[in-house]
């Protein structure tokens, strides 16, 4: 069996991140489109961001803050946006003949204090033996400490990865990299890092943008696991073994 490969979607591919709850169905097919080729040689796992399908519900009740019993009903209110948006998804690749099943984070996680304590894995497992493509999303999940919090894809992709033991991790975005002072960084290091200018992100995200994403993949390089940063359409490059836009190491 060839070796376990993550993929990570893009909110701001698979939704129209200045429209609250558009989902742009003409980008995942050009996703679905370069996935199928490989899907059903190489074992993989697919994570989506919720780009404007979650992030706004989710800031509207203050979910990253903590819920009680005053703000439990954002819960419900967050899932069922990234549940739909997830539902979409699950539905184009499964056009495109793609054997993908949902996992919702909702349902197989738990965290502690904001950070993953548990993620489904032996579900995970028993999925990509039969074959199954597992795809999973940024999510609202129970937190032992904070009543609930928001787990995003890029936090869930280092912890599969550990723990599953995956060598190849791609982030498709709707950018050609990391950019900084207007031109793509090639690598991405803790020696580096302080030195690129990350920016922010011009749309609602509220689990930290560019930066929170390069934080969660260096703490995936700490424990060798490199990381691909890149443009939509080179997701097929990718996946065929190509080094493509900024390379996250150790």
């Amino acid at each position: 069996m060839n070796e376990l490969v993550i993929i990570k979607l893009g909110g701001s591919i698979v939704t129209k991140k200045f429209e609250n709850g558009v989902i742009d169905y003409s980008r995942i097919r050009m996703l679905a489109e370069q996935i199928a080729p490989y899907a059903g040689s190489t074992p993989l796992i697919i994570v989506h961001g919720a780009g404007s399908c979650g992030h706004p519900e989710a800031k509207a009740y203050d979910i990253p803050g903590g819920v009680t019993k005053e703000n439990a009903e954002g819960i419900y209110v967050t899932h069922e946006a990234v549940s739909g948006l997830n539902h979409s998804v699950i539905a184009v690749l499964r056009e495109a003949g793609i054997e993908a099943v949902s996992l919702s984070p909702f349902g197989c996680c738990l965290a502690e204090n904001g950070r993953l304590v548990s993620a489904g894995i032996s579900q995970i497992k028993a999925m990509l033996a039969l074959g199954i493509v597992p795809v999973l999303h940024g999510d609202v999940v129970m937190d032992t400490k904070r009543g609930a919090c928001i787990i995003s894809g890029d936090q869930i992709i280092p912890y599969l990865a550990v723990r599953l033991g995956a060598k190849r991790i791609g982030l498709a975005t709707d950018v050609g990299g990391v950019f900084s002072n207007g031109e793509i960084v090639p690598e991405i290091t803790r020696k580096n890092v302080a030195d690129i200018n990350l920016g922010g992100s011009s749309n609602t995200d509220i689990t930290g943008g560019m930066r929170g994403k390069i934080n969660e993949l260096l703490l995936l390089a700490d424990d060798g696991i490199d990381s691909h940063i890149f443009a939509a359409n080179r997701l097929a490059d990718f996946l065929a073994g190509k080094n493509c836009g900024t390379l996250v190491k150790k």
